[in-house]
């Protein structure tokens, strides 16, 4: 298959199929003169690196997830540690989203005379200074 028919059904530009296989993520099996071919599973890879991407894998960790062939050699731990980031990502943000509402509704004519703001403000302040401590030790 062609790179521009594989950009065709994949619905990619050729650029990001050209950059995915710069960086390791796909491989052409030839060439039809200057034109890249690849073989039919691409269009599944290239499934596969969507989902991975829509997960919020890094590129360098999806092309980790492909054996030189192509094939899918997924580490099922790196999964579960993925999941539980996401896990913790949907905490934060409905805890977010709680606290928006709550401003938008508070009965207080200032919210930072709120109580229940304040302590909003004060947990957020200290997730944030945890989260920053621990990134520096990884």
């Amino acid at each position: 298959m062609t790179i521009r028919e594989v950009s065709k059904r994949s619905g990619l530009p050729t650029s990001t199929l050209r950059y995915y296989e710069e960086k390791g993520l796909i491989k052409s099996i030839g060439r039809q003169g200057i034109t890249r071919v690849f073989k039919a599973n691409i269009i599944e890879q290239l499934s596969l690196i969507a989902l991975a991407r829509y997960a919020g894998f890094a590129l360098e960790e999806i092309a980790a997830m492909f054996s030189p062939s192509g094939k899918p050699t997924i580490d099922r731990q790196q999964l579960l540690e993925k999941a539980e980031l996401l896990e913790k990502k949907i905490r934060q943000l409905q805890s977010m989203s709680d606290g928006l509402r709550h401003v938008a509704n508070c009965p207080e004519n200032n919210q930072l005379d709120c109580p229940k703001f304040q302590a909003l403000v004060s947990e957020a302040a200290r997730r944030q200074l945890l989260e920053d401590k621990q990134s520096r030790f990884k």
